[in-house]
């Protein structure tokens, strides 16, 4: 049986393997591609509409339990399309 995490963004259940793990580090969202970075994790589907909509709605400052604002630069760089791996490159 796999793992179920909620997505931040839409509020539904899927497996852990069709979502992105999002890590706190020094106040800015980082993605954790391979799941082993330390400390809480908020769980959120790789689409447009569910990360907009997390960012919007500040879900991810309640899911990290984290005060004040965070950097969401890299987010906001997945969800433009940037960082996206091409040709199986790591």
């Amino acid at each position: 049986m796999e793992p179920v995490r909620t997505c931040v963004g839409c509020r539904t259940r899927a497996s852990r393997k069709d979502l992105l793990r999002v890590v706190c580090v020094d106040s800015a969202l980082v993605i954790d591609e391979r799941g082993a970075l330390p400390g809480r994790g908020a769980w959120v589907h790789e689409t447009p509409e569910c990360m907009d909509a997390a960012l919007r709605r500040r879900a991810f400052v309640r899911a990290l339990r984290v005060s004040g604002p965070l950097d969401t630069q890299t987010i906001e760089k997945r969800l433009n399309g940037y960082g996206h791996k091409v040709n199986g490159s790591k």
